[in-house]
């Protein structure tokens, strides 16, 4: 391979990362916070029982929707797993039948009653924000998360043309050595996690599709509609009979359908409800199953007979749902979560590392490092606000979890708003002080926000660590010690960076000795 392309390949590796690496890097931390999004959700809603049996939970909410809402036009019940927060019921009103006091929804408890908690997004924020940014339209949002992912697949190929000797840099890392050492860093955790970056930026473009390249589906079916019934088939609708009869226990139809589908069900929906036409419709959920697209089965809703079954899916559509899932983790026991997020993590050191390693190679080629350009310290200054300010204003959401009033209006997106008044903040920050204190202040104030959060969940709720420890419920220890395990690592990065002594200063005190 000749050394003029392998130079334009690391020309094109260096820019397409450094374009959008800002954006690679939120969507990369937000991802891997993501794959704890139940977990996540449970820590933000502790007023929430623990989930023990999810049949439970269905005959509740059964009885709590012939209570409120028996003339409705349909149900929808969340199934809960032990590992999610709480379940949640919805209706449709019947057609004269207003529901009690204007309410069409709750959260229910382990018993399937309502259950009142502070309102947040929780995990939810993490994934949503992962493809859908904030503050900005979805779909633009996702047109911008979608070229930036087709950016990071080329700077993954063009890394691997450009590191002829990639496998043996993976083994070599020269500290204290300051552009060698970043760019040894960078090898070392592109490498480790290489085909794992590889998938997941190849099935998040899978995942967008039909968003990016619709021209398919354009192409060959003239009703938009006709697509998406090929992907979610749907049972034939049954007009209402108009004649009372009573529904079957749903806890009942819920064990025959997982025993067919040999796997959990995580939403169940109901048709006319309370009618002699009523019918059950029961979808199998991700987990344990590597497709996002699972099948469905429905029922009749008097007899509890299965009425239709969702027919087998094409080999393209089982190929895109495995790389939906295979994207997600949703099927992923804890085991392969754990494997998912510290990939992510590395994921996310990846690009971090090359967005400082490109300012460290420039400001040693700068004919005065003291008074670099004006794009230099933009990109510098932005590399502080991002890599070390983002993560410290996600911290910042987690505790405005905890400090907001549990009544004020709109709580869920004051959450959100303070998470980016803080990120806002820092990036003023990272642009007033000098670099070096900007950096150890900024990942100093994200290890002590972290180490504090458990600490403060002791004192001020029920669901501190020893109280999760001496129950056994390790979903909500396992938030903690994550967290001072996390808290810990930033303490000792932000310990190094304030003690390491550039490269230029150590030579110009030799030097003068």
């Amino acid at each position: 391979m000749s050394k003029g392309f392998r130079q334009s390949q690391a020309t094109l590796h260096t820019w397409s990362g450094l374009l959008v690496g800002w954006v690679l890097f939120v969507v990369f931390v937000t991802g891997t916070a993501a794959y704890w999004r139940e977990a996540l959700n449970r820590w933000a809603q502790p007023e929430l029982p623990r989930i023990e049996e999810p049949a439970r939970v269905v005959r509740g909410a059964q009885a709590l929707l012939q209570r409120e809402a028996p003339g409705a036009a349909s149900w929808f019940i969340t199934v809960p797993s032990t590992r999610s927060a709480s379940g949640s019921v919805f209706w449709v009103p019947g057609a004269g039948a207003p529901p009690a006091r204007g309410e069409t929804s709750g959260l229910i408890d382990a018993n399937g009653a309502k259950v009142t908690a502070r309102e947040t997004r929780g995990g939810d924020f993490f994934y949503r924000f992962h493809f859908d940014l904030h503050y900005v339209p979805y779909y633009v949002s996702r047109w911008i998360v979608g070229i930036c992912a087709m950016f990071m697949l080329v700077a993954i190929l063009s890394g691997i043309v450009t590191h002829k000797k990639i496998f043996r840099d993976f083994f070599t890392f020269r500290g204290n050595k300051g552009q060698r050492s970043w760019l040894d860093g960078h090898n070392a955790v592109a490498v480790l996690g290489l085909p794992f970056h590889l998938m997941i930026t190849y099935t998040g473009l899978v995942t967008l599709m039909t968003l990016l390249m619709p021209w398919a589906a354009i192409a060959n079916y003239t009703d938009p509609t006709s697509f998406g019934r090929l992907l979610y088939p749907d049972a034939p609708t049954v007009p209402r009979a108009e004649r009372p009869a009573p529904l079957v226990d749903l806890a009942t139809v819920l064990r025959d359908a997982e025993r067919r589908l040999g796997a959990p069900v995580d939403f169940i929906s109901v048709t006319a409800p309370g009618d002699a036409s009523a019918q059950i419709l029961l979808s199998q959920s991700t987990r344990g199953a590597l497709s996002s697209l699972t099948p469905r089965l429905r029922y009749d809703g008097v007899s509890g007979r299965l009425r239709w079954a969702s027919p087998p899916p094409g080999a393209a559509t089982m190929t895109a749902g495995a790389m939906i899932g295979l994207h997600a983790g949703r099927f992923a026991d804890a085991a392969i979560r754990w494997v998912y997020f510290l990939c992510g993590i590395g994921g996310s050191v990846m690009v971090a590392s090359g967005l400082v390693l490109w300012s460290v190679k420039r400001r040693e080629r700068l004919p005065d490092p003291a008074h670099p350009p004006f794009g230099f310290r933009l990109v510098e200054r932005l590399n502080i606000g991002f890599v070390a300010g983002f993560p410290a204003a996600l911290v910042g959401f987690l505790w405005a979890n905890r400090l907001l009033p549990l009544t004020l209006p709109a709580r869920a997106e004051a959450e959100i708003n303070a998470m980016f008044v803080l990120w806002g903040a820092l990036l003023l920050h990272a642009f007033l002080r000098r670099s070096r204190r900007a950096w150890v202040e900024q990942l100093g104030l994200t290890a002590a926000l972290l180490l504090a959060l458990p600490l403060f969940d002791m004192l001020a709720t029920n669901r501190g660590l020893p109280a999760t420890l001496a129950a056994g419920d390790a979903t909500l220890a396992g938030v903690d010690l994550t967290l001072l395990a996390l808290g810990l690592a930033y303490a000792a990065i932000a310990r190094a960076v304030h003690a390491h002594v550039p490269a230029t200063r150590r030579t110009r005190a030799r030097a003068s000795a």
